[in-house]
């Protein structure tokens, strides 16, 4: 028995996970225990969590395995800094203190925190989220591609996977870099980096890309093949500290929007004008990548790889049969790939298929709370509780969703990555149009554009979707079938917010404005009770599909334990939480000792 320890962490989305003779025993993201989000400290709770999932401790383990090669970054930063000097010299000073405590000693304070005396071993980033992509995929053999922002040199890479082996063959080189590129049109337009390009990525259809052009003759020279250049005077990343600078701000009419003001037109036609050009990039990539390959399946990773417009895309328009995607594509999903680059690559152990299914396990790979955990804290807490029979429990939810509810759903094991799949999910009816900016404004608490996912059952998604393969994380937009599509819908011409007053199809709730939805796709086998529900939905409604969001707050992680679960439930305006077998009602619960709800901060304009 062999246990493996990958470990990502000290830039964004720490993470740990553990390999045990090549299956995936657990993974979690350290925000999810420290309530932080994105984490990027050491992960000391999600591997402590880790351990106790696999009954060992860490003198048990055999391998631990870091996923990227600090000291090659090291010198990237300071070749960088060089090369940009004397301005380049002001982001070295800052970025010097953290490497010199924590980022250059790695090993020893890996066995510090751990308390052994083992060898530390380290993969390259981009072959970690290579690894993460193609070892857990249902393919024998696939070409790989790997997009982010950068990991120690590189930016993106292509490559091949076959049985136990990988190689990448082909990389793009910091600066240039489609992550970076995206990542300072999300500062522009006044979103965290790191975290907002999901609302770039979610504001575009707003806009028109008017842009686009701009972009492309002006910031990047971009090839046939996706390979592009930079042109490094507009981009303040390597030299400043900040994305752009006043070159980037005269090019585009004015300095960046303030966080939290409004969001203008323009606003909307940049996030348009860049999402146009990310997409571009992503299939002229895909296209060069099955062009030196000669592979039929696509295996993708890396944060852009979290970017579901461009996936869809390459579906729909790219020469690949079928892909498949790494659902915690970030950096956090680098803990898995280094760990299955040892037990593959390292030790060269023999990759057994499961019958055309992947091995990423649904991606439920966190924590999960038995009914005697749940029950124990709901009567020490003195809360109000119903215990329910799986039957019964299913169809008393399925009524309360087709009656307008937003319900809190905390089942099973929690998800790795940054998509809610069923496990740790708000859900409600996707058939009300005003669902969408009920649970924006008084559910998430936040921006009131920001599109909500459908789940719908995988027999049924050909009918209400143009999607013809799984889509099980959440990772592909695809359009909603026409033949859901209201046709009046179609003759209306508003502008910005006035959009989302525009009922477009039988499930407005998850229609996106450009009759768009980013799909996830249930089977039984995947989530028997998520599926069950959503089953008991369909034959009380003739409607397969439901809205699935994450169960969080705005500016807080994904909720982890039955803790977690309530304070969120009692701090918004849901309606009920299920908790395994039991089902809370808002109405008959006491309010919070010494709490508040969250404010309401976004309206609809």
């Amino acid at each position: 028995m062999v246990n493996i320890l990958g470990i990502s962490c000290f830039y964004h989305d720490s993470a740990a996970c553990l390999v045990r003779d090549g299956e995936i025993i657990g993974a979690a993201q350290e925000e999810r225990f420290t309530r932080k989000k994105h984490d990027f400290n050491f992960p000391a709770k999600a591997i402590e969590w880790c351990l106790r999932e696999g009954n060992i401790n860490a003198q048990s383990l055999d391998f631990i395995v870091f996923y990227d090669k600090p000291l090659v970054k090291f010198e990237r930063i300071l070749e960088t800094s060089l090369a940009y000097a004397p301005t380049g010299i002001r982001q070295f000073i800052q970025a010097t203190p953290l490497w010199l405590k924590q980022k250059l000693w790695i090993p020893d304070l890996i066995r510090k925190e751990l308390g052994v005396d083992k060898e530390v071993l380290f993969a390259q980033h981009h072959e970690s989220h290579a690894a993460s992509a193609f070892f857990p995929s249902p393919f024998q053999e696939a070409a790989i591609l790997t997009m982010d922002g950068v990991g120690e040199w590189e930016t993106a890479s292509l490559g091949v996977g076959k049985g136990n082996k990988l190689e990448l063959e082909y990389y793009l080189r910091f600066p240039h870099s489609l992550g970076l590129l995206y990542s300072t049109f999300t500062y522009y337009t006044g979103f965290k980096v790191n975290s907002g390009e999901y609302k770039l990525m979610g504001l575009a259809p707003y806009g028109k890309p008017k842009y686009a052009d701009l972009i492309l003759k002006e910031l990047i020279d971009l090839k046939e093949d996706g390979s592009f250049k930079m042109n490094m005077r507009y981009f303040g990343y390597c030299n400043g500290l900040r994305m752009t600078n006043w070159n980037f701000e005269r090019l585009f009419g004015g300095p960046a929007r303030k966080a939290e003001s409004k969001i203008t037109q323009k606003d909307m036609d940049i996030a348009a004008s860049i999402q146009k050009v990310a997409e571009e990039i992503m299939l002229k990539m895909a296209r060069h990548t099955h062009k030196v390959t000669g592979q039929d399946k696509l295996c993708l990773a890396g944060g852009v790889a979290l970017n579901c417009v461009g996936n869809g895309k390459i579906l729909r328009d790219g020469p690949f049969k079928e892909i498949w995607i790494q659902p915690a594509s970030g950096d956090a999903g680098g803990a898995l790939g280094a760990a299955l680059l040892i037990w593959y690559k390292y030790l060269g152990k023999e990759r057994r298929m499961n019958n055309k299914k992947d091995l990423q396990k649904a991606s439920l790979l966190g924590p999960d709370y038995s009914d005697s955990y749940i029950e124990e804290f709901l009567q020490k807490e003195n809360i109000l509780y119903r215990k329910l029979p799986a039957l019964e429990l299913v169809g008393q939810v399925s009524d309360l969703i087709a009656q307008q509810n937003v319900i809190g759903w905390f089942q099973g094991r929690m998800e790795f990555g940054p998509r809610a799949l069923g496990s740790r999910s708000i859900i409600g009816d996707s058939r009300n149009q005003e669902m969408q900016s009920k649970m924006n404004l008084k559910i998430k608490y936040r921006e009131s554009f920001r599109p909500f996912a459908p789940t719908v059952l995988r027999e049924e998604a050909s009918e209400w979707f143009e999607l013809n393969q799984d889509s099980p994380y959440m990772l592909l937009v695809a359009p909603v079938n026409k033949g859901k599509i209201i046709p009046e819908s179609l003759k209306e011409e508003p502008r910005g917010f006035e959009q989302l007053k525009v009922k477009r199809s039988l499930i407005p709730a998850v229609t996106h404005v450009d009759y768009s939805a980013r799909v996830q796709t249930i089977t039984r086998e995947d989530n028997p009770l998520y599926y069950d529900l959503i089953n008991a939905f369909f034959k009380k409604t003739g409607c397969p599909v439901i809205i699935n969001t994450s169960f969080n707050v705005r500016g807080e992680p994904l909720v982890c334990t039955p803790q977690d679960a309530f304070r969120c439930f009692m701090r918004t305006e849901m309606d009920y939480l299920v908790m395994g077998s039991f089902l809370l009602n808002k109405k008959e619960q006491k309010p919070l000792a010494n709490d508040i709800k969250w404010q309401q901060v976004f309206e609809l304009d």
